[in-house]
């Protein structure tokens, strides 16, 4: 077996959840590389597009960011932010949002904001931008984080987008007539969340990591009983990644 970096098993990890025909949004960063070697390898019929506005591009270099003159080339539409945003909470489409956080809470609600109190914060962050919009309107949506306690916390320094809220069926009733959050993709395994209750729990474990270790690093606590170890990347998705994707080494390091 090929050795791979968590890096690596990240974005296979995620790019496993699209499925073919879905609708993606992606961001900057990991985001691109789960969307990109989805549609390289298994889901060729989904539709990648930027919030800046390009919508389907060809992604024969990878973008470093959503501002990236890349996220345009081969396009099938160059549009703007309207635009990006009317096809993410189109209802007849299966939008998928990549979302990311600094920390988030056993609903899956996010806080992008700020740490500390908002009028005097220990660090301040670039805020939402689109992320509670993507949150709110897109089919669902699947964060990346790393494993700590300090970001898998009991409750949010900051509410900037919402999960499923309190639990139950408090998103619903709060008016969003779709979506939450489907998948939590870490460093250390795939959260999903119990289909009644909606709280975080432990779908799959890495391998080399076991579910104790996902316990240790989250703030709150979580169902283990039902984990299973992720499939490691396979010699097609690690090529794919590595030789088409990302050949300039340019998120892969």
């Amino acid at each position: 077996m090929t050795a791979y970096s968590k890096l690596e098993m990240m974005a296979i990890a995620a790019g496993r959840l699209i499925t073919d025909g879905d609708v993606v949004f992606a961001g900057t960063g990991i985001s691109m590389l789960a969307a990109t070697v989805a549609k390289r390898i298994h889901a060729p019929n989904s539709v990648v597009f930027f919030e800046t506005g390009g919508i389907d591009p060809s992604l024969d270099e990878l973008p470093l960011a959503v501002a990236d003159p890349r996220v345009m080339a081969g396009a099938s539409m160059n549009s703007g932010l309207i635009e990006s945003f009317s096809l993410l909470s189109s209802q007849r489409l299966r939008t998928i949002a990549f979302l990311g956080a600094a920390q988030i809470d056993r609903y899956g609600n996010l806080n992008s904001t700020c740490l500390g109190d908002y009028h005097k914060p220990t660090n301040r962050f670039p805020g939402s931008g689109g992320a509670c919009d993507a949150a709110s309107l897109a089919s669902g949506f699947i964060i990346f984080m790393e494993h700590e306690k300090r970001r898998f916390v009991d409750k949010l320094d900051y509410f900037t987008s919402p999960g499923w809220l309190h639990g139950n069926d408090s998103r619903e009733k709060a008016g969003f007539n779709r979506g939450g959050p489907m998948a939590v993709v870490t460093n250390l395994g795939i959260m999903t969340f119990h289909p009644s209750t909606k709280e975080m729990v432990l779908s799959q474990h890495y391998p080399g990591v076991s579910p104790e270790d996902v316990a240790n690093n989250t703030g709150f606590d979580v169902d283990l009983s039902k984990t299973s170890e992720v499939l490691p990347p396979t010699e097609l998705e690690l090529k794919t990644l590595r030789d088409q994707v990302d050949p300039q080494r340019l998120l892969l390091g």
